[in-house]
């Protein structure tokens, strides 16, 4: 059993993979937080709780000095009765008060994993998962919260959510409602976030964690570049491959908040959820209110444990298209080749020109509708543009999947252009404020996805989209962030609530379109890796990780991605040199072998490229072939952090441990540079292993603690690709 009770105690032990998670229900009604950490037999207390008088701590139960909420270690903390810190959730009724007093009722144990209504969710069978239903109760408000715990027996992974329903005879108006909230009565650890910016995305960020909170969030309706809905704490000394990680993923696209606070006593108070800023709900009498999950996850291995945790969940239990087991195509993407700048005889030669290099998929980008000719226009405007594709898409598609590659197509649907047909006869559609001018972003603005007749015509034109030709692929890009944010269409008491609504249409519209075109493969995209979150890759198997196809800033960029996701989810490209975001003159195959190690594909203009580099890519898409299914479903293994130093460097090792591929990038040259040394992970010690270009032959030992020598190479930006396969 997954989830153990201990009666007399009233302790509950959550058992997951290797990792166990205990609490406790304490004097009847408060529910505390014992332990989280690497997995035991049993829990039989030796963790029990302390507690000692301390002065200007509140007292709730009147002649015990020595019991305060300020000091408890809780799974879920309210506000207003001796807990200062900060509040899991707060609630406000019509008479303004926002205290809140919680009691334990009861729980229940579930097999399997249940959904969450309207929201992307991990799932799991009965065999593969319990979850605990743990009753609370604000009786003045009426209110009665339930904890969600979805334990997954063989994986390190618990799911965490919360549950809000209203049995008064009020409104109640939900101000704040985390996901997620513990308490750990130690706090000598290390955060760890992941910040950046667009073509910069996912920079990881490790600081001590010191009195007060580290603090990350979004306020951009989406999870966004800036700040990535992820948060880890790590024990002192921990690094790849060694030392304990706690860490949580937000299963939601956006706005978000996540923090670790240390109090005066050497706790920390661990959160995340919803932001709150502006993101209040209306809770009518006999209404529930569902928060979105987190992905607890925990690792005695390092990063790199951590990571494989949600890898292999991710691929097994969040990502719902058929896609995620079956191998991704190479595709060729038309836009960084000709921008809004094409005809139908250019896209055909490009396709030709990729075909002959054993491309697989063709995918026309953004300028293929209304009148678009640049971005300050037809947004909005689902119907082909008849000046660039005079036959249209149906024409186009047919000729190429008559070259035996698929056919695929760019949309960005959450979006409206002042200049389109649909702003002039619906500009109601806009998100905006009443009486307040548009900001603007990109020169576009944003359907109002709040609103259930926007959703429907979003649907509705999409599913148009793909009815004008055979489309195999849709990749869906979102190019700006939410302003303005307010919605004539909901009374004053709601307008808290646009943010999360927005979030909560898009949800319905991929629940709906994905379900309905399972053939099609669905790539997210937000101007890159804007929205590269749990949430989306439960309606997308796949993300296109940056705009930034420069190899040597896409060694930081997917390196630290994989943090979190598996290199399947992430899309990546050789494009040209000089690079279009950087101006980077980089090698052909440093560009490859950045690209090789994702979602491998093409986005430069062939039909200018050489015969040698024309070649040299057909060489790279007939290698990438060979070892795709290792890159996409395989272990992978961090090995040199290119935010350390000069090198980069990572490894793969196939689902049958056969075949090892292992990619190191060196930035700049070193004039009489050292030779340097590369150590493997994840072979068999016992092994014998032949490296495919020289035919040598190693001890699986030898190539993890002796290591590779690495000769020093003139030139800068150079990368090398290691094969190897087990004798």
């Amino acid at each position: 059993m997954s989830i153990q009770y201990e009666k007399q105690q009233k302790i509950f032990h959550l058992k997951a993979g290797g990792m166990s998670y205990a609490m406790q229900v304490v004097r009847g009604r408060y529910l505390a937080h014992l332990y989280w950490g690497r997995g035991l037999r049993a829990y039989d207390g030796s963790r029990f709780l302390i507690q000692k008088e301390r002065v200007l701590e509140a007292n709730p139960e009147p002649g015990d000095k020595a019991f305060s909420l300020g000091t408890l270690p809780q799974e879920y903390p309210q506000y207003g009765n001796g807990d200062f810190r900060s509040c899991a959730f707060c609630v406000r009724d019509e008479a303004g008060s926002r205290v809140s007093s919680l009691s334990y009722q009861g729980y229940a144990i579930e097999q399997g994993k249940p959904g969450l209504p309207g929201l992307p969710a991990s799932f799991g069978g009965e065999t593969e998962a319990e979850t605990l239903r743990i009753h609370m109760r604000d009786e003045a408000a009426g209110l009665d919260v339930f904890l969600l715990y979805s334990v997954f027996e063989k994986e390190n992974v618990i799911a965490r959510s919360v549950c809000f329903e209203n049995h008064s005879q009020k409104r109640l108006i939900l101000e704040k409602m985390m996901s997620l909230s513990l308490d750990i009565r130690e706090d000598d650890f290390d955060v760890l976030t992941l910040y950046g910016a667009h073509n910069n995305e996912r920079n990881p960020d490790r600081r001590h964690l010191k009195s007060g909170a580290v603090q990350i969030e979004s306020l951009r309706g989406v999870s966004s570049p800036q700040q990535s809905p992820f948060m880890a704490l790590l024990r002192k000394g921990t690094d790849e491959n060694q030392g304990e990680v706690f860490a949580a993923n937000f299963v939601y696209s956006g706005n978000f908040q996540a923090q670790a606070q240390a109090d005066a006593f050497g706790n920390t108070r661990f959160q995340m959820g919803m932001n709150p800023w502006n993101g209040e709900w209306l809770l009518e009498p006999g209404e529930s209110f569902q928060t979105p999950e987190v992905l607890l996850v925990y690792s005695d291995k390092g990063l790199n444990g951590m990571s494989h945790t949600f890898h292999r969940f991710i691929q097994n239990h969040l990502v719902r298209s058929p896609f995620a087991g079956k191998e991704r195509p190479i595709l060729i993407n038309s836009w960084e080749a000709a921008y809004f700048d094409f005809t139908q005889e250019k896209l055909l030669e490009l396709a030709r020109r990729a075909k002959e290099a054993g491309i697989e998929l063709f995918v026309l980008d953004d300028g293929w509708f209304g009148k678009r000719n640049d971005e300050d226009c037809s947004l909005g405007d689902w119907y082909e543009n008849r000046e660039k594709l005079p036959q249209g898409l149906c024409a186009l598609e047919k000729r190429i999947h008559g070259m035996g590659m698929k056919f695929g197509l760019w949309v960005e649907p959450e979006m409206i252009s002042e200049d389109s047909e649909l702003y002039r006869t619906h500009p109601d559609y806009v998100l905006h404020t009443e009486g307040r001018p548009y900001t603007y972003g990109r020169r576009q603005l944003v359907l109002d996805l709040s609103r259930q007749e926007v959703c429907s015509y979003v649907l509705d034109a999409m599913e148009r989209v793909l009815s004008l030709a055979e489309i195999d692929y849709i990749k869906w890009d979102m190019n700006r962030h939410l302003t303005d944010v307010g919605s004539a269409f909901l009374p004053p008491e709601r307008q808290g609530e646009v943010f999360h609504r927005y979030v909560l249409g898009l949800y319905w519209i991929l629940e709906r379109l994905t379900a309905n075109h399972p053939e099609v493969l669905f790539e997210s995209c937000s101007s890159g890796g804007g929205r590269f979150d749990a949430g989306m890759l439960y309606y997308m198997p796949q993300t296109w990780c940056s705009d930034n196809t420069d190899p040597v800033c896409r060694t930081r960029i997917q390196y630290a991605t994989s943090l979190l996701y598996p290199p399947v989810t992430m899309g990546a490209h050789v494009s040209a040199s000089p690079n279009h975001q950087t101006g980077r003159i980089s090698p052909l195959s440093t560009r490859g072998h950045a690209a090789m190690s994702a979602n491998f594909g093409c986005e430069l203009d062939l039909t200018k490229c050489t015969e040698e580099e024309l070649a040299e890519i057909a060489e790279q898409v007939r290698f990438y072939k060979e070892i795709r299914n290792t890159v996409q479903k395989g272990s992978f293994y961090r090995l040199e952090n290119p935010f350390e130093g000069n090198t980069a460097a990572w490894e793969f090792v196939s689902e049958d441990g056969r075949e090892v591929l292992a990619f190191r990038f060196e930035i700049l040259c070193r004039p009489n540079g050292p030779v340097r040394i590369l150590k493997l992970i994840g072979l068999e010690e016992g092994a014998r292993y032949r490296n495919a270009e020289t035919g040598e032959i190693y001890g699986g030992d030898e190539l993890m603690y002796s290591g590779l020598s690495i000769l020093p190479e003139e030139g800068d930006f150079r990368s090398r690709c290691f094969r190897l396969w087990r004798v």
